[in-house]
């Protein structure tokens, strides 16, 4: 994003090209005269901060991210998030704008990045964990009526295609939803955000909604979760992935996401009315190689 000042975007510029060959002192010093020249130049800021904690220098950091906030209403590169992982700041949701802009950058090279680069596998952890809990309970597991909450570029369609009559998609970003209408699968996709979206929807109105990996850019748990069991008529099936922690609550954990620990997540669960059929851990993702510990849930609303 410019400044709108051409020599502070032109300082920022060379300032990337050295952060990324790792001189990050040179780096540093090009984004302190970027944000000199404009003050308001939110990107800078950022990246000024993110500078500076590679140096290890906390508080300066703590300094440019929370310029960077500032500067930018709707907190679009996530400063708030970093500010949140140094202790600067009480753990709270992301902002939607945040989620927008990253997704919509993402969207191109999303399915490559995830799926190849990443091992993703929410969709088909999602489909074996619904599969065995309908064996087990003696029921169908084909649906009449489907929500993809999250839906992205249509990955859970693609898994569960054979076993909905009809499946809608929800997504924040734009360009998510055209990818995820191009794929034919779905029988609507909408933008909008999750909760506010299913809080307009017919009580009992669905038999499943699925949410792969989207607990991990859920903070507080009760409002979707809520709302989810509102909307699905009875026996319905909720069947989520969220990342997991060994401690008590939420946490906000190095990738940016929230992982939840099991006992939260149990509790989250049970006030919303929903019974828990299922819960494995299992991940769904990996990072600079490694499993990230997750969880896969089914739940029922009785």
């Amino acid at each position: 994003m410019s400044s709108g000042d051409m020599i502070a975007d032109r300082r920022f510029d060379f300032a990337r090209d050295l952060q990324l060959r790792g001189e990050l002192v040179a780096a540093e010093d090009l984004f302190v005269q970027a944000t000199s020249l404009a003050p308001g130049f939110a990107t800078a800021w950022f990246t000024l901060g993110e500078v500076r904690e590679q140096l290890g220098d906390r508080a300066g950091a703590i300094v440019a991210f929370g310029h960077a906030q500032s500067n930018d209403a709707g907190d679009r590169n996530g400063a708030g998030l970093r500010l949140m992982r140094l202790g600067a700041a009480e753990l709270t949701g992301m902002q939607p704008t945040y989620v927008r802009a990253l997704f919509d950058q993402y969207a191109p090279k999303f399915e490559k990045a995830l799926v190849e680069g990443l091992g993703y596998c929410a969709p088909a952890l999602l489909l074996q964990a619904v599969l065995a809990s309908r064996a087990a309970a003696g029921k169908s597991a084909f649906f009449k009526d489907a929500i993809d909450l999250g839906c992205g570029t249509g990955l859970a369609a693609h898994a569960f295609a054979a076993r909905t009559e009809s499946i809608v998609g929800i997504d924040l970003s734009q360009r998510m939803v055209e990818l995820a209408r191009a794929t034919g699968l779905y029988t609507q996709v909408e933008v909008a955000e999750i909760v506010e979206w299913l809080a307009l929807r017919p009580e009992a109105s669905v038999d499943l909604i699925l949410a792969a990996d989207v607990m991990v850019y859920v903070h507080d748990l009760a409002s979707l979760l809520r709302e989810a069991a509102r909307v699905l008529a009875p026996g319905g099936v909720l069947a989520f992935t969220a990342e997991t922690h060994p401690g008590e609550g939420v946490v906000l954990v190095e990738g940016l996401r929230y992982a939840h620990g099991v006992d939260h997540l149990r509790s989250s669960v049970a006030s919303a009315g929903l019974l828990l059929d299922r819960l494995e851990l299992a991940s769904s993702r990996t990072e600079t190689g490694v499993p990230v510990p997750g969880l896969v849930a089914v739940a029922v609303k009785a």
